[in-house]
């Protein structure tokens, strides 16, 4: 009997820190993507949205890319 008792909690034991490593591993997933800090713009050509600490500005207009502020304003 007393082995029995041994065997299950060894088997909940193993289940346990099965449990616990598989949840820690979909942490590191969300912990590995950087946060995105500052306001976020809207490239007035291509309307793709991006920190606005990463938007080029041509006149009073933001873009995603030099080639966007080339092109200028597109039509959304």
């Amino acid at each position: 009997m007393g082995k029995l008792i041994v065997l299950v909690l060894l088997v909940a034991v193993a289940v346990w820190l099965l449990r616990r490593a598989l949840r820690s591993g979909q942490r590191d997933d969300i912990e590995r993507t950087p946060p995105v800090h500052g306001e976020l713009v809207s490239c007035a050509h291509c309307g793709v949205h991006l920190p606005r600490s990463e938007a080029r500005t041509a006149g009073e207009r933001l873009y995603c890319s030099e080639e966007h502020a080339r092109l200028g304003p597109g039509r959304r």
